[in-house]
């Protein structure tokens, strides 16, 4: 699986060309489901909404795919595999929105989508909790909705975590200095990234594609 992870959606032209890149074609010609579930514990069905309607401020859904579908976690257990998993495995993207990574972790593992993602072939386009999900952990200051091992822990597909809005104007405590403290409670490396920033994981390889600012920060020794 190629893994696209941004902070705020496709912001830039940059980001845009680097999900051409890891698509190897046009978007107008790949298919895409979307993934609202993290908004309902940060956000609301009106968060979701917007969202799956490309009226949210993390553009992804409006980006002009061949298709695009609604795949809601929270409702595949129910569904079963045998016709959900081909759905996926037709998708070139999955488009991950925002709202809360562990309950978006929980119900990753819940669906199995989680045990899925190594087979997969889709370009994974996270965006805020979407990207964070991905990481080992989110940290203590991201933890809103505590899932029932009680732990930060998500899916440790990169082996990196995620401080993402840096520097937001309507988000005062995401400043630099926030981001170093929060590093400093992560046990592996971490990255604080701003809404014109994202970050490609191939085969393990990791490149970041920006035209706004970030900070690696080296695994605490």
């Amino acid at each position: 699986m190629k893994i696209l992870l941004t902070s705020a959606g496709i912001k830039n032209a940059s980001i845009q060309d680097e999900l051409v890149g890891l698509l190897g074609k046009p978007i107008a010609d790949a298919n895409a489901l979307c993934i609202p579930t993290a908004g309902y514990a940060m956000g609301g069905p009106a968060g979701a909404w917007r969202f799956i309607t490309g009226q949210s401020v993390i553009p992804m859904c409006e980006l002009g795919w061949k298709s695009l579908g609604v795949l809601e976690l929270t409702a595949l257990p129910s569904v079963g595999e045998d016709c959900w998993v081909p759905w996926i495995r037709e998708a070139d993207a999955l488009l991950v929105g925002g709202g809360d990574a562990l309950y978006l972790s929980h119900w990753m593992r819940q669906s199995g989508l989680a045990e899925l993602l190594p087979s997969l072939d889709a370009v994974w386009v996270g965006a805020s909790a979407g990207s964070m999900v991905m990481a080992p952990r989110v940290g203590a200051e991201f933890v809103a909705w505590t899932p029932p091992g009680g732990t930060d822990e998500a899916l440790g597909v990169v082996d990196f975590s995620i401080f993402p809005h840096l520097d937001h104007p309507d988000l005062p405590e995401n400043t630099m200095a926030e981001a170093e403290k929060w590093a400093a409670g992560m046990s592996g490396p971490a990255y604080a990234i701003d809404d014109s920033t994202a970050i490609t994981v191939i085969d393990g390889s990791v490149e970041v594609v920006t035209e706004g600012h970030w900070k690696l920060f080296p695994a605490q020794s």
